[in-house]
């Protein structure tokens, strides 16, 4: 299964770099992005070296670790990679040994890995296969994570993680199927616990929960698998009448990476232009 089922295609564009040069919130500070090759996670990447910040990605894909690199390059910013599959746990304790040991201390973990099968199953649909395979990705990867960054960040006092939940977890899901859902909805859970647990650490812990985000692996989906009609009617669902991009995600990890967010940890956030407001 791969680490980054759920992201798209390399972004066309790295518009926010420019924008974001003039705000150096992260200088002197490193930042792990785990399945960060390509949508969300890339965008997530060059917002946080945007801002000054020594940027670590993890994917499977070594060919798009060096494309992002690459893209990255282009505008003047430079990311460190590393292969690393989230669902391995020998190999995130490995690969975040590795880079624990070249930099000291990261300061910001973004668990950015996890994905759906990409098929509408219904409860009674789904296997016990299917459970396992998407509950260790989306939320044993980020337990991986933490358990591995989290006792340097108890030592420093000082740390800053955020995980991705999705309006899945909050409202449900018939498109991403129950098992997702359930897992979104336990890093939710994951997170107020460790919020509650390292808080004494100085650690702020939070969570982003995206509605749609168009990715190009989004776009794609959606061209093939909604109508027209459909795309309209959710469309018309968001108060804003618009999808996210995956710079309005990136914008959101960087505030609660930043001092501005020092007094706020154990939050779920909402990402979806309004859908579903009670």
């Amino acid at each position: 299964m791969s680490d980054n089922l759920h992201i798209g295609l390399l972004p066309p564009t790295v518009r926010e770099a420019e924008p974001s040069r003039a705000c150096r919130r992260f200088v002197g500070r490193t930042a792990l992005i785990t399945a960060a090759a390509r949508g969300i996670g890339f965008a997530t990447a060059v917002r946080l070296a945007a801002e000054g910040a020594h940027v670590w990605i993890t994917d499977l894909d070594e060919k798009a670790l060096a494309e992002a690199t690459q893209a990255a390059q282009a505008v003047g910013l430079q990311l460190n990679t590393m292969r690393m599959d989230s669902t391995d746990a020998s190999d995130v304790d490995r690969s975040i040994s590795t880079i624990l040991q070249r930099v000291g201390a990261i300061d910001i973990l973004v668990n950015n890995a996890g994905g759906s099968l990409h098929t509408p199953y219904r409860f009674l649909d789904e296997d016990e296969t299917h459970w396992q395979r998407v509950m260790d990705l989306n939320v044993m990867g980020a337990v991986r994570a933490c358990r591995a960054v989290l006792p340097s960040m108890a030592a420093g006092q000082n740390g800053r993680i955020i995980n991705f939940g999705s309006k899945a977890g909050r409202f449900g899901s018939l498109i991403a199927g129950p098992n997702y859902a359930a897992a979104k909805g336990a890093v939710s859970a994951l997170t107020r616990q460790l919020a509650q647990e390292f808080g004494p650490q100085g650690i702020t812990v939070n969570c982003i929960c995206p509605g749609v985000v168009m990715t190009e692996r989004t776009r794609g989906l959606w061209a093939e698998r909604r109508s027209a009609e459909e795309r309209e009617r959710i469309l018309q669902e968001i108060p804003l009448r618009r999808y996210a991009e995956v710079e309005d995600v990136a914008a959101a990890v960087a505030f609660f990476a930043s001092t501005d967010a020092s007094f706020i940890t154990g939050v779920t956030l909402d990402l979806n232009g309004g859908q579903g407001m009670a």
